[in-house]
């Protein structure tokens, strides 16, 4: 039976995060676009959700992937020329300053037919969702959607990711939905929101205990539930050999058969 491989990933705003005390990492100050670029492409996957990405890198992301590529611009975006001059100069210093987007990235012939996007929340910074129908060849037709959630406020979040949801639901209609990203909501602190989601529309998978990034499906059956790549996995050495770990956020992945009869669940 054919399978989807989904990777959902908050890049940090393309910085590196070394893990305190450790003799092999190093801590960089430089544009990783390239490095970020080389980790997405060697990884499985047919359809990444991306967040917190420079909104410049968009480009180059799809290009070594191989991939096709959509995005919506999420905070901090005015002035978009001084702000990446600023962050190629002193990524570090900057940091989410540059701007963000959450980026939809599709390969393995899934091809992307249709986006749609929505402002969840203007403040205390613009949150927004972006949707997409994507269309293959064998495997037909199935929709995505990705956000990265109101951080530091769970009942705020929780608003965030409750509306892009039923949004991102009814534009998706009968097509099975992907629906993913950080949401920087734990199953540990609003148990209630996930049950919601489930309840009233039938998304299923959300991570456990503390975990904020998630992949949720409708309509699909879970060959392997979403899990959160080693930390080697997205790390690269510098021009010494010393290791570089990108991102805070570990990739966190999943597969589902393709064709199969959905899931069981509370939805309609």
């Amino acid at each position: 039976m054919p399978t989807l491989t989904v990777l959902a990933w908050n890049l940090f705003h393309g910085r590196d995060n070394p893990p305190e005390g450790s003799p092999d990492h190093v801590a960089v100050n430089r544009v990783l676009r390239d490095d970020f670029a080389a980790v997405l492409a060697r990884e499985r996957w047919d359809i990444a959700l991306l967040q917190e990405a420079p909104p410049y890198w968009l480009d180059t992301l799809a290009s070594v992937a191989g991939a096709s590529a959509a995005s919506v611009l999420t905070s901090r975006n005015f002035g978009a020329f001084i702000r990446r001059r600023l962050a190629g100069w002193n990524p570090d210093l900057v940091a989410s300053g540059e701007g963000g987007s959450n980026q939809i990235l599709t390969r393995a012939g899934w091809r992307i037919a249709e986006t749609r996007r929505l402002t969840l929340t203007l403040l205390p910074e613009r949150r927004r969702l972006i949707w997409a129908r994507l269309a293959h060849a064998e495997h037909g037709a199935l929709t995505v959607a990705t956000l990265h959630a109101t951080a530091h406020d769970p009942a705020a979040a929780a608003r965030d990711v409750e509306r892009a949801a039923r949004a991102a639901c009814g534009w998706s209609a009968e097509l099975p939905l992907v629906f993913g990203g950080d949401f920087n909501l734990r199953m540990a602190e609003r148990p209630d929101a996930f049950e919601r989601l489930q309840a009233e529309l039938g998304l299923t998978g959300a991570r456990p205990a503390r975990a904020i990034d998630h992949l949720l499906v409708r309509g699909l059956h879970t060959r392997s539930a979403p899990e959160p790549l080693p930390a080697g996995r997205r790390e690269v050495r510098d021009p010494a050999g010393r290791l570089v770990r990108l991102s805070d956020h570990a990739p966190v992945v999943a597969t589902y058969d393709i064709g199969s009869r959905p899931e069981a669940s509370g939805g309609e």
